[in-house]
């Protein structure tokens, strides 16, 4: 085994947060250790820093293994089998991490033409919509339906262990990457993940295994915006931005239709961060509230969420954000998300109790203050209710002695 070294790309915190992108419901296989994250991508284990001005990153590749993640100050502290001649991993990182765009200016772009955006994105700067494999986006985003990020990441995880090829381990701890869609096609594979708490996604996920690995080599990268196209390939151009979106999305959309599991949020999380048709934006529940509270929805005919009204937050939504509204989007849902909120809310309220028996002349006051914290803590369920630990209740008495 031989020491590595941390690599560097300078990217600061405002072009890209990995705590937030790489948590907020895009990928589901990221896993944090201290403060480097790791994921089985493309035949090797890629770690990921940062820090206010780089971002650091090695890859451990198939077949060898890394003892647990160390800063990139104590990279001689890591190890690693060989490099491959020719190693991608920073094309990969480029790529995958979509670093092309200048992040600043499209969030000057979106501030521009929406207060409500300029608003939130304050807070949440950094956030890109990731170029992750077609086919990945396309299993994630069958397995989140009515479903939360935590059982969604955990169930992609049994995915691949049991499934996936094993690419090596990181201390004692085995990473895999993503299974093939012929290996899900295996009959055997539903009731198996029935067994491991899939329930009926199982089905969805092995039938669209089938009729995806009965299509030819490729086919659902054909469905990809040639702007974004495959690692290795030069962009082409996509077309002219329409109000419903590009041609090619709208195609890709209603083909990803035909796929069991995938309705149209579904297709549309895939289009946006599995093809990179960053006009695609997916209206869960979720996003239906930020469309009622913040852009004037849920009245008239557009009072629920029918197909119809589904189509119209969408066009609206690339109004106002153009041929990105899907990446404008995803940081206001971001923004909503409760595991990035934990914002506290304090309200103080002055009970005055007066005694009995006191000096007629002195009137005793007790005046107790109550302090409520409303804490919001992070998502766990799609359940949005506080419970009762999440309100904090403080006491305290003030005496004070009023002349008669």
């Amino acid at each position: 085994m031989s020491s590595i070294l941390w690599k560097n790309l300078p990217v600061s915190l405002t072009e890209l947060c990995l705590d937030t992108t790489l948590r907020c419901g895009q990928s589901f296989r990221w896993k944090k250790v201290d403060d480097t994250w790791l994921c089985a991508l493309h035949g090797r284990i890629l770690s990921l820093r940062q820090d206010s001005k780089h971002l650091y990153y090695h890859a451990v590749f198939s077949g060898h293994s890394l003892q647990a993640p160390t800063p990139p100050s104590s990279a001689s502290n890591s190890t690693t089998g060989p490099v491959p001649e020719e190693d991608d991993t920073e094309a990969l990182v480029h790529h995958y991490l979509n670093l092309g765009p200048n992040l600043t200016e499209l969030y000057e772009q979106w501030s521009n033409t929406d207060a409500n955006f300029k608003k939130k994105a304050a807070r949440f700067a950094g956030v890109r919509v990731l170029r992750q494999d077609a086919w990945e986006a396309l299993v994630g985003f069958i397995c989140s339906s009515n479903n939360n990020i935590i059982r969604i990441s955990q169930m992609m995880e049994k995915l691949c262990a049991h499934y996936g090829p094993l690419i090596g381990y990181v201390g004692s701890v085995p990473y895999h990457d993503m299974p093939s869609p012929s290996v899900l096609a295996d009959p055997k594979v539903e009731s198996h993940l029935r067994q491991l708490g899939f329930g009926y996604r199982a089905k969805y996920l092995n039938q669209t295994a089938v009729l995806v690995s009965q299509k030819h080599d490729g086919w659902l990268d054909s469905l990809r915006n040639p702007e974004s196209p495959i690692l290795g390939q030069a962009p082409l151009p996509a077309g002219e931005m329409q109000p419903q979106g590009r041609e090619g999305y709208r195609v890709a959309h209603e083909t990803l239709l035909s796929l069991q599991g995938v309705g149209p949020k579904v297709a549309d999380c895939v289009c946006l961060m599995g093809l990179g048709w960053g006009e695609a934006v997916p209206v869960d529940t979720h996003v239906w509230q930020i469309a009622q509270r913040d852009y004037k929805f849920g009245k008239g005919k557009h009072s629920s969420l029918t197909k119809a009204t589904y189509d119209a937050v969408g066009d609206r939504f690339r109004s106002l954000w153009g041929k990105e509204a899907g990446w404008a989007h995803s940081i206001l849902f971001t923004a909503d998300l409760r595991v990035f909120s934990e914002r506290l809310s304090t309200k103080t309220e002055v009970t005055k109790v007066k005694h009995e028996g006191a000096d007629p002349n002195h009137e005793n006051l007790d005046s107790r203050i109550i302090t409520k914290q409303i804490i919001k803590r992070e998502f766990e369920e799609s359940d949005t209710k506080l419970e009762p630990s999440d309100v904090i209740v403080k006491t305290s008495r003030v005496k004070r002695r009023r002349k008669a």
